[in-house]
């Protein structure tokens, strides 16, 4: 129980204060230290990241979600194209999905030519890869849970009688 607190905790803010955290969860600091290392050796927290709204920077960079259709391998799934791409450093993530594609890639780059180029060049020539279908994110309305688009504050003047 105490686990799964801490994990729920954490993916919303993996900033959270561990005293604080303690304290939401009705636990001790040394409690939750220990169970958030336990985590961590076993592999189920593998990392901590930051959330970043690139459109509110002076940097360009663009996502794409491509879509994989590929060949299977005997005798080791989808686990070798897998990891063949997401050793690239452009790729952000894989998933493998179910439907008329494979897997789902996630690449950021700096520009649409610069993963347009990234997907012929480097995905599309590899033996397993069949055919990829690439989606290019236009704008973040929701990522992680968080909500990225804020509404805009209400700034009309108050008048009661």
């Amino acid at each position: 129980m105490l686990r799964e607190q801490i994990l729920r905790n954490i993916e919303k803010d993996a900033r959270a204060d561990l005293h604080e955290l303690a304290v939401r969860l009705g636990s001790t600091d040394e409690e939750v230290l220990n169970e958030l290392q336990k985590m961590e050796e076993e592999g189920v927290i593998c990392g901590y990241h930051t959330m970043i709204d690139w459109e509110k920077t002076e940097l360009e960079s663009v996502t794409a979600l491509i879509e994989v259709r590929a060949t299977l391998q005997r005798g080791q799934g989808f686990d070798r194209i897998a990891e063949r791409i997401y050793n690239y450093p452009e790729v952000k993530s894989v998933y493998l999905i179910s439907g008329g594609y494979d897997l789902l890639v996630t690449l950021e780059g700096k520009s649409i030519k610069e993963v347009s180029a990234f997907v012929s060049d480097k995905l599309s020539t590899l033996d397993s890869v069949l055919s990829t279908a690439t989606h290019f994110i236009l704008k973040k309305y929701k990522d992680h849970g968080t909500i990225m688009a804020k509404k805009p504050k209400d700034e009309r003047q108050v008048i009661t009688p």
